[in-house]
């Protein structure tokens, strides 16, 4: 019988591991927390902290000591010093071996590729390289590392493309065909220890310059598209023998094809709807995984809503205090506001549901519009 789980170490201090804070209450369990700085949004929700870097095996090893499990908030970790402790008896969840096959980009699309999911043609970016031979428009991406846009370029001729590859040198970089896609979905899928898969509503992810504005909630696609998508998220979970939250960004064609864009082994920005929308968020499903509990339904409590990100649109010091009280007073409206200190373009600094029963002729892109304007302006 599998032992009781009271605290949860998590990699990682930033706002996904903050929003483990009220699952973990709800829960009774304790969460400590591995990460570099005293400010980052998790420490002022964990029971106890260990300041380092989240790739500092030697500090996971002290979590380790504190902790009954182990967990992840993101995927910049260093499986190789992490393999040691498993093999002394460390509890990983997910286990180290589902998160072997998906933190490098190329090596996640083969993985992919062998369990027969659809996606993307792909290759390692060749040197020498010969972009006379390639067709454009094509998607380079760093294998390592990239998140919210960063390490990934869209190229629609040689010129710039061939002008950036000069400037990257021997970063390792994959590259893949450009998927013409009419719409941008996502999905959050949780598996248990005992093999529970549960699957949220698939969402609409709308993005610019890479990084995601906002995700209405639920996808406008067909019954069938819904349960392709469905029945990739539990192949893929079930192939891993993963346990844990798992998000995957998925691309849907004219025609209504699906392809896999990117599996993140983690809690997700496309389902930081579930913390207002659902019965039970992400997070909380997440901590339910990795404690050996039973997983809930991930049901909707609303016919709709509209997820949309707050960004960061300059370098400040500034708290917003002011534009985040007009938006807590919209109707319907929650406000989950991350407390980082800094803000720069493009930085999350928090996001805003909209449950969207109360209008019910507003659109979500007019609600989401209507939310953005009070923030950006």
């Amino acid at each position: 019988m599998p032992k009781t789980v009271k605290r949860v170490g998590v990699i990682g201090g930033g706002q996904l591991a903050w929003m483990m804070g009220d699952g973990a209450k709800s829960l009774g369990l304790d969460l400590v927390i591995q990460t570099p700085h005293p400010t980052d949004p998790a420490v002022s929700v964990a029971s106890d902290t260990i300041f380092a870097p989240i790739d500092d095996a030697a500090a996971t090893a002290k979590l380790a000591a504190d902790c009954d499990v182990i967990t992840f908030e993101n995927e910049f970790i260093n499986l190789d010093g992490l393999f040691p402790l498993a093999n002394q008896g460390v509890c990983f969840r997910p286990r180290l071996e589902a998160l072997a096959p998906l933190l490098d980009k190329y090596h996640q699309r083969c993985y992919l590729r062998d369990i027969g999911l659809p996606q993307p043609a792909f290759n390692l970016l060749q040197t020498p390289l010969n972009p006379d031979r390639m067709d454009f428009p094509v998607v380079l991406k760093a294998r390592r590392h990239g998140y919210d846009g960063q390490g990934t370029f869209i190229f629609k001729e040689r010129e710039s493309f061939q002008e950036l590859r000069s400037k990257l040198g021997d970063t390792p970089l994959l590259v893949e065909e450009f998927v013409p896609f009419e719409r941008e979905l996502a999905v959050i899928a949780a598996r248990s220890l005992s093999g529970e898969v549960v699957v949220y509503p698939v969402v609409e992810t709308q993005q610019e310059k890479q990084v995601c504005r906002r995700a209405i909630i639920p996808a406008p696609i067909s019954t069938e598209t819904e349960k392709e998508i469905d029945a990739i998220a539990r192949t893929l979970l079930n192939s891993l023998q993963a346990v844990g939250v798992f998000g995957i960004e998925l691309f849907l064609t004219a025609n209504n094809q699906v392809f896999v864009n990117e599996v993140s082994p983690r809690t997700h920005n496309s389902g930081h709807f579930s913390l207002d929308a659902c019965e039970t968020s992400q997070f909380e499903m997440h901590l339910r995984a990795v404690a050996g509990l039973e997983l809930t339904k991930p049901t909707l409590r609303c016919n709709r809503a509209v997820m949309i990100n707050l960004l960061g649109y300059e370098y400040s010091q500034n708290d917003y205090l002011e534009k985040r009280q007009k938006l807590a007073r919209q109707p319907q409206t929650y406000l989950h506001w991350y407390g980082k200190k800094q803000s720069r373009p493009g930085r999350k600094l928090g996001h805003v549901t909209v449950l969207l029963d109360s209008n019910p002729h507003k659109t979500p892109q007019a609600i989401a519009q209507s939310i953005e304007t009070l923030w950006y302006s």
